[in-house]
């Protein structure tokens, strides 16, 4: 199990991830209240787990990071020349769409289970977290791919046949 000491040095690492904006406001409260940047990290996400589990608008931040978020950089990938960012954010939104599809039935069971909306903001933050094996990465090659390649013929079949129905709805009016 990792020590106090250890986690303090994720929760800087993490804090020198942050954009600068925001590393600018941190490292203004760490001169103002005297207390290392690391404590303040770990306090701050000890704060908002806390409130993941007991505060009113939960579901809200929940869906806005896991969503909002998410849409904005996104946007700001299709802006960039590089294309990487887009395959990145195109995973992300295939997992996220895949995993939507699932909280669907679970969240009406899990609504009432206090860890719920902490460990779906987990989930979704692992999905798009800065790093070559986030969540949404590990899902999409493990899981969602090899099932998508064995099931292909099979879905696309299904999605022609979908989109005669609708052609022929059309067709009708």
């Amino acid at each position: 199990m990792p020590s106090v000491d250890e986690l303090f040095v994720h929760c800087e690492k993490f804090a020198a991830g942050l954009p600068s904006p925001l590393q600018g406001l941190l490292d203004k409260a760490s001169k103002a209240t005297k207390v290392p940047r690391s404590k303040l990290v770990a306090g701050f996400l000890a704060l908002a787990a806390l409130y993941m589990i007991f505060g009113y608008f939960a579901a809200f931040i929940c869906n806005f990071v896991g969503f909002a978020l998410p849409a904005y950089w996104s946007m700001s990938a299709i802006e960039s020349s590089n294309k990487n960012d887009d395959t990145k954010w195109l995973t992300y939104w295939v997992v996220f769409a895949a995993f939507s599809c699932v909280d669907f039935f679970a969240d009406g069971i899990f609504a009432y289970f206090p860890l719920y909306w902490l460990t779906k903001v987990i989930f979704l933050a692992w999905c798009f977290a800065p790093t070559e094996a986030n969540g949404s990465q590990v899902i999409y090659t493990k899981i969602l791919r090899p099932y998508f390649l064995k099931k292909q013929n099979q879905i696309d079949k299904a999605m022609q046949k979908g989109a005669d129905v609708v052609s022929n709805l059309v067709k009708m009016d």
